[in-house]
């Protein structure tokens, strides 16, 4: 059973967001200026509702979401069913494992998966998250400690980091 999708924007301090979910999870989430919808998230873009009465659970994001840019929140409750291969689905789940507060690198994530030739996957798969902040693909960084790539912007990815106070001196590994 395929479930109707909904959309609704928000205002951050990182600019204007827009969610999308249904009445069950989250399935997307991306910035509206100044960022790289990837094609997944387009997709859903499209097929989702605009509305300004949203289903309680993109509602919950937002108060969740306003939450953590109050410095109030440190994990996310939401559900979430990002649409991506089983792989992908499996590295953001292990994104989801890099607590507040924490960096990994690629290589870190990769050795955590147990599968070190897999590298490159692992990093295409985090480019392709589609649910930033609550799958916290920003936490990932260089190996040599450098914040690299980041579809919202690299000033998005250290706005993110000071926030939880994890710049790079801070690794997990």
């Amino acid at each position: 059973m395929i479930l109707p999708t909904y959309k609704v924007r928000h205002s951050t301090p990182l600019g204007d967001i827009e969610l999308i979910g249904t009445d069950i999870a989250v399935t997307a989430m991306y910035c509206l200026e100044g960022s790289d919808i990837k094609p997944n998230v387009a997709e859903a873009r499209v097929n989702a509702a605009l509305t300004e009465t949203p289903p309680m659970i993109l509602q919950q994001c937002i108060a969740e979401l306003d939450e953590y840019f109050r410095g109030d929140r440190r994990e996310f409750t939401i559900p979430l069913a990002p649409e991506g291969s089983e792989f992908e689905r499996r590295v953001w789940s292990a994104l989801q494992e890099v607590p507040f507060g924490i960096t990994a690198s690629y290589s870190d994530l990769t050795a955590r998966m147990g599968d070190m030739n897999a590298i490159r996957a692992v990093a295409a798969a985090n480019g392709r998250n589609p649910i930033w902040i609550l799958i916290p693909c920003h936490r990932i960084i260089g190996k040599n400690g450098d914040l690299t790539g980041y579809a919202g912007g690299l000033w998005r990815k250290e706005w993110l980091l000071k926030h939880e106070d994890a710049l790079p001196q801070h690794s997990l590994f």
